[in-house]
């Protein structure tokens, strides 16, 4: 007889436990969320894993959304961070992925790291849904999923983004110091560019490719003795795995190991997009170069109550020290925002037990006169 009790009772465990994986299963592949955290972080770069840590610090229950394709994944290595300068990018995000986990913080990657969309739900809160069919709830969003690189059409390039083709100075500029650098003049930056690269090497040679400079911009590469080569840009001149040079389509060559372009930053704002928050293009000289998920420029706060933004997808130009500083920002709003909930949901509740309880707010029960 108790052999049959045993056998009952783990069969009703093996069964409950099956129906609970089953729910949860069928819950996720409905779009409804199976588990519920204070803040989810869409994006595990160097904004979304500093605000994740801030938050997990501050004992919230915190769930990172990584995708894995981090915008500087094809540099060898970062710079201009304090105290990492040298290290990989992928060093860095082991590093903080290691932080925030030790902390108790939740990362998922891959098919169930990647948000898809995220949906307002009629109780409060958000539910997010990724790539695997999965749903979680978010009581609040900190959205830093950053940007795509659009880099300009041009064979060969794209295979040396990060590399010997680059974009800022600041990042790469001292590796390349006092070497032939080359810029492709794409956009309305690029004489701004020469200028600034000018600063690392006095060997800028300035490609015109589809731009027409105007007089004063001719004077002013004059003066800072920077060459101009006039024609399009056909392709790359590569040795040993190493940039030699570019190839114009006259079929001359300009000589140099570090070719500089400017990107059109776009920002991932496909989560963004879902909730209905607006996408801002920042324009220049009537060319558009970023585009950027509108947020307050101190808190990251976005015009959607419980959202807020960090990173490239709200600050196109941060570098990596900015881009963290503004995770950091936006979880201590976060932090803030939901210690003001906390409070007003407690004192609500004080507010309902002491009605119910015959008590007044103000004071004890009746008392007899003098």
């Amino acid at each position: 007889m108790d052999n049959a009790s045993d056998n009952a009772r783990d069969n009703a465990r093996d069964n409950a436990r099956d129906n609970a994986r089953d729910n949860a299963r069928d819950n996720a592949s409905a779009g409804t969320p199976t588990d519920s955290f204070d803040v989810v972080v869409v994006g595990g770069g160097t904004a979304g894993l500093a605000g994740a840590l801030t938050l997990v610090r501050a004992r919230r229950r915190v769930l990172v959304l990584d995708s894995g394709s981090p915008r500087n994944a094809p540099a060898a290595h970062l710079h201009g961070y304090l105290g990492r300068d040298g290290a990989s990018p992928a060093e860095l995000l082991e590093v903080g992925r290691a932080e925030v986990a030790g902390y108790g913080g939740r990362i998922r990657s891959g098919a169930a790291g990647t948000a898809l969309a995220a949906d307002r739900l009629p109780g409060g809160g958000f539910a997010v849904r990724c790539a695997d069919g999965s749903c979680v709830r978010a009581g609040r969003l900190l959205i830093a999923t950053g940007l795509v690189d659009e880099l300009p059409e041009l064979p060969g390039l794209r295979e040396r983004w990060g590399r010997d083709v680059l974009h800022c100075p600041y990042c790469h500029g001292w590796e390349v110091r006092d070497e032939p650098v080359a810029v492709l003049a794409t956009g309305p930056l690029a004489v701004h560019q020469a200028q600034m690269w000018r600063n690392w090497t006095d060997r800028v040679t300035l490609l015109t490719h589809t731009r027409r400079l105007a007089e004063e911009d001719r004077e002013l590469l004059s003066a800072l003795g920077v060459a101009v080569a006039e024609g399009e840009v056909s392709g790359l001149d590569v040795a040993g795995d190493r940039l030699a040079g570019v190839t114009l389509a006259d079929g001359g060559t300009v000589a140099c190991t570090a070719l500089v372009v400017a990107p059109r930053f776009t920002a991932r704002a496909g989560v963004a997009a879902s909730l209905g928050l607006p996408v801002a293009t920042v324009e220049r000289d009537g060319t558009a170069i970023a585009t950027c998920l509108e947020a307050d420029p101190l808190t990251g706060a976005t015009a959607l109550r419980g959202v807020w933004a960090a990173g490239n997808v709200a600050g196109p130009m941060e570098q990596l020290a900015g881009a963290a500083a503004a995770g950091v920002r936006a979880a201590v709003a976060i932090n803030a925002d939901l210690i003001e909930e906390e409070g007003r949901r407690a004192l609500e509740a004080h507010r309902a037990a002491a009605v119910g309880g015959g008590v007044g707010v103000g004071g004890g029960g009746g008392g007899g006169g003098a």
